[in-house]
This record gives structure tokens, sequence and C-alpha cells, in this order.
């Protein structure tokens, strides 16, 4: 009994594995099967109806790695005029490249009236070969297919392999598929796969004939889609063929380097290198004429009781000079030096009865004789109504209207000062604009070059080497206003002189010595506003009123009542912000 039992047992693991070989087989089947169901409809009736009764080919091997294939096809029609077939000619082998096969000299004959006309297109990885003839057919007839094939042969150390998918591609089924290799030399081996490419499925059946020249392969039953793919091992030398791969063209191809793109870049490296070059000249100068004048300026700047800025500039040509922008802490620091020189009266109302912090800003009667264009159009814009009229005075927080549309006529006027002064040999502005936008069209076009070389080309380096350059011209033309000698001499003085008030060394002692303090303050004040320095300079003159008798106000500015010069550092901060509004930069040399 138990040894029924242990028979019984031996038999259900034969079974197990007899399936379990059979896996690959079924799955293959399957999926074929899978790809007919998914097919349109008239290939599916076309299936039914045709089929290719015997597929036999001839593949003999010549020189140079040729395979001329000799394939007889006895097909059955059912109202077509003629049929195709597909070829795997293309397969990834890598990132970058593809092996290729290569069909030529493709020609048809037919002896029974069969379709001869036979023409060929490449898509992606496969090539179709279509034979047509000039009526619709019924039953079975003949054709005959020949080509040659390139890249079919393979070196493999002392030896050639011959693989190529011989019979397969077709629409419908295969009922009986046969093909022989004639290497014209001792083949050491043969295989033979079914199935989809790349399948490990072996034939029907495979063998070499008794002479070990020819080599033999079949396979009965193959559905649509399905391939056999023959193998032969040849000696060394047999054909002298080779594998045949090209570089496929991809994202990472495109990128690579070569002679086009390496000299692009080389040449990218030349021009920032040049440009490097031309702004440490540009900027170098600068930066000599500085370190040799600076100390020049760094003295309080009076002659005998006058006070008199550096060079006789004034505090927007000085924050235009400094940075090469005309900003809006220019056109704040030019509003207090109107009025500390008599145009204007700032007064600070008083917050406990307004329940705000404000200021007024009070035309004084004074010839404008004197002031440059941008202080003229400053002055014109501050007293100017929202209709056009003039008024005496305006509040600092009702500002807008004229004064906004004039802002930038005072900020281009500041521009023209410069050049005019002979600072600059052209406006800052403009250069930084031309630089800008000249970097951002070249910044477009090799952005649009690139697209256009990667989708066809292997150079699209070339192409972004242009876009760094435009990115570079773009953020470099910022730096591209230079100087002239005499403006980096008075930017020099203009360093020396901000040494100064940083230092805030101002006459001490006596009531007298109080009251010039006082005077000294008021005339520099705008320049501390450029320098943005006015807490440390305000130090000078927060005791002084304590000093000077009546000097608790000063002549140019009022504030409310109880304040005094010691509460003026904070005042002129607030004023300074609210002026300038929401556009706020920072200075720097």
């Amino acid at each position: 009994m138990s040894a029924l039992v242990g028979l019984f047992r031996m038999r259900s693991v034969v079974v197990v594995l007899s399936a379990l070989s059979l896996l690959p087989v079924l799955t293959c089947t399957s999926a074929a099967a899978s790809e007919v169901a998914q097919a349109p409809a008239a290939v599916r009736e076309r299936a039914a109806q045709e089929r290719v009764l015997k597929d036999q080919a001839v593949l003999t091997a010549g020189q140079g790695g040729v395979i001329r294939v000799k394939e007889t096809i006895v097909y059955r029609f059912a109202g077509h005029r003629g049929f195709e077939r597909t070829f795997p000619t293309r397969s990834h082998e890598s990132l970058t490249e593809d092996r290729v096969h290569t069909l030529s000299n493709l020609r048809a004959s037919s002896p029974d009236g069969g379709p001869a006309t036979v023409t060929s297109s490449v898509e992606d990885t496969r090539t179709t070969v279509t034979v047509t003839g000039g009526k619709e057919l019924t039953g079975d007839h003949t054709v005959v297919l020949e080509y040659e094939v390139r890249g079919a042969i393979t070196r493999m150390g002392q030896a050639e392999e011959l693989r190529w998918p011989v019979i397969g591609g077709w629409q419908v089924p295969v009922d009986d598929a046969r093909a022989t290799v004639d290497a014209g030399a001792p083949i050491r081996s043969v295989n033979c796969f079914t199935g989809p490419i790349g399948s490990t499925i072996g034939c029907t059946q495979y063998y070499m004939n008794h002479t070990h020249t020819q080599g033999v392969y079949a396979q009965k039953g193959m559905l649509p889609g399905e391939y056999l793919t023959v193998v032969a091992g040849l000696p060394a030398g047999t054909t002298g063929g080779q594998a045949i791969y090209e570089r496929r063209h991809t994202v990472a191809t495109a990128f690579s380097v070569n002679a086009v793109t390496g000299a692009a870049l080389v040449g990218l490296l030349v021009l920032l290198g040049g440009g490097l070059g031309a702004l440490y000249l540009l900027r170098g100068r600068d930066a000599r004429v500085v370190g040799r004048k600076a100390a020049e300026g760094d003295h309080a700047p009076v002659s005998g009781t006058e006070f008199e800025p550096p060079d006789g500039v004034r505090p927007g040509q000085i924050g235009t000079l400094i940075d090469e922008q005309a900003d809006v802490i220019d056109v704040t620091a030019t509003i207090v030096d109107l009025a500390v020189r008599g145009y204007l009266l700032i007064e600070e109302e008083d917050r406990a009865l307004t329940g705000r912090l404000d200021w007024t800003l009070r035309r004084l009667d004074r010839p404008v004789v004197d002031l440059l264009p941008y202080e003229r159009i400053l002055l014109d814009a501050l007293l100017t109504a929202p209709d056009g009229t003039g008024r005496d005075a305006v509040r600092l927080s009702e500002l807008g209207g004229t004064f906004a549309t004039k802002l930038a006529q005072v900020r281009s006027a500041m521009y023209d000062d410069v050049v005019k002064q002979g600072w600059f040999a052209r406006r800052p502005d403009t250069v930084r604009s031309r630089w800008t936008v000249g970097g951002i069209l070249v910044t477009v076009l090799g952005v649009a070059g690139t697209v256009a070389l990667a989708l066809t080309t292997e150079w699209a380096l070339a192409g972004l080497a242009l876009i760094i350059a435009g990115a570079a011209l773009a953020y470099g033309g910022q730096y591209m206003p230079a100087k002239t000698a005499r403006g980096a001499t008075v930017l020099a003085h203009t360093i020396g002189f901000r040494a100064f008030l940083e230092r805030g060394a101002v006459p001490d002692g006596d009531e007298a010595a109080a009251r010039q303090r006082i005077a000294l303050f008021s005339r520099f004040l705008p320049y501390a506003v450029v320098f943005d320095t006015v807490p440390k300079w305000a130090e000078t003159v927060k005791d002084a009123g304590e000093r000077a008798e009546g000097a608790d106000n000063l002549y140019w500015y009022e504030g409310p009542a109880e304040w005094d010069l010691s509460k003026f550092a904070e005042s002129m901060r607030t004023f300074t912000l609210a002026t300038s509004g929401s556009i706020s930069q920072s200075r720097g040399i």
C-alpha cells in the first residue's frame, strides 16, 4: 500500500515538472495570441482567411558579411492584392548606440501569377516589405522574395556568428517554416529560436548536414508576429563581416562633446576671459585712481568761513557717481540739499495733534538760476499740483500724481548731468540697457538654437555655450558703465569725504564752535543721506542746542513743540524712509 502511495506521489511530481517546463511555451503562445486579439478587425479577419502554407528560405553567406536570402513563399490569398511582412532591422544596444541591419536589392517574382512588385519602408526599428500585384487574388500562389542583408554577422573571438530572423513578421499564421544556411565552409554549431524577437524557445528541428556545410532549421506552426531566428557558428574569416552600429540621436548624444562643441566651449572661455580682462582694465583703473587719491578728500572741506563739498559736487551727483545709478535715495538727498541751500523749508508736523507722522515741504523765495537741470525738474515736480497748477507747499504724504510721473525725468536728467560733468563717456543706464538687451537676445537665440541643434544634431552644447554667453552679457552689462579718469578722481575724493563724515570730526568748544558745528552739519547732511551715515553724522549736533542759544531748530528744518536737535537723527531717518517710499537700495562703493 505504501509503495502505491509513493508511486502516486512520484507521478504527481513529474506532472508538475512537466507543466512548469511548458510554461514558457504557453506564455509566448499566449502573448502572440493576445497580439492577434488586439489587432484591428481587418487584420483578424485576414488572419482567419489567409495564411502562409509554406515559407522556405535559403541563406548564402558571402564575403564582406553579405547574406543573400532567397525565400520561396506559398501564400493562400482571400481577395487581397498582396501581402506584407516586417523585419527587425534596428535594436537599441545602449543609450547612445543602435545595432543596424540593412536590406537591399529586394526582388520578387511569381511563377503562377502571384504578386511580384516589391517595396519597402523603414519605421523606427522595423523595415516593412510589401509585395503587391495588379489584381485581387484568391487561392494559393507562390512568390519568390530575394534580398541581401548586411549586419547579420557578429565577430566572436576566433569565430563568426550568423544570426537572422529569416522567417516571420507575418500578419497571418505560418503552417510550415524551413530555412537552410549555406556557409561555403564548415559550420561549427547551429541553433534556432522561435517566437517574438529575443525568445529563447527552441525550434521544432535544427541540425547540420553530414558535411557540416549547411545548417537546416524547421518549425511547424507559427502565430502572426512570430519569427524563426536561425543561428550558425562559422570559422573566423569565413565572411569577414561584422556588426553594424550607428550612433543614436538622443538627448545624451545631442549634448555630447565633439570637435564642434569643444571649439564652441573653448571660444566661450576665450570670450568670458576677454570680458573679465576688459572689466579688470576698466574697473581696475577706477580702483587704482581711488586708492591713490582717496586720502586727498579725507579732511574737513572748509575754505575760510565757507563749507565746500569735494570738487563742488552735489549729493545727487555723488549718489549717481558711486553706484552708477540715479535711484530714489539720490532724489531724497537732493530734496534735503534743496532745503539746506534755502529753496525749501521742511516742517515736521506734531504727531500728537495730527495723529500721524508727516512733513510739509514749503517753497522759499529764492531764484532758481543756480540750480542744475535735474534740481529744477525735481523742485517743479514737488510744487506742482496734480491739475498742473503751482503750489507753495505740499505734504510729503500727498506726493504722487505729477511727482511720480516726473520722477523718471529727474533720474534721466541726473544721468545726463554725470555725462555732462565728464565723469562718464555715455549714460550708465543706456550702457547697461544695451548690454542687457543684447545679452537677452543672445540668450533667446541660444535657447532656440539649442532646441534646434538638440533635435537634429549632436552640437547642442554649442547652443548651450551661446546661452551662457548671453547670460554673461546680460549680467556683466550691469558692470559695463565705466567712469572716465576724471570721474574716478572725483570718486576717490568722494570716498575720502565719506570717511570724514563717518568720523564726525567737527569743531568743538565754545558757543561759536557749536554754531559752526550746526552749520557744518546742515551743509553736509544731504551727503550723509547719500552715504547712509545720518545716525553717525547726527551725533555731531545732538548736544549743540544746549551750547548755542536758539539752536534747537535748524534754519531749514522745523520740528514740533518740545523738539530739539537730540531728536534730529530719528526725525531724518523716518523722513528719508517716508520720502523714498517703498524703494530702498543699500549703497556701497
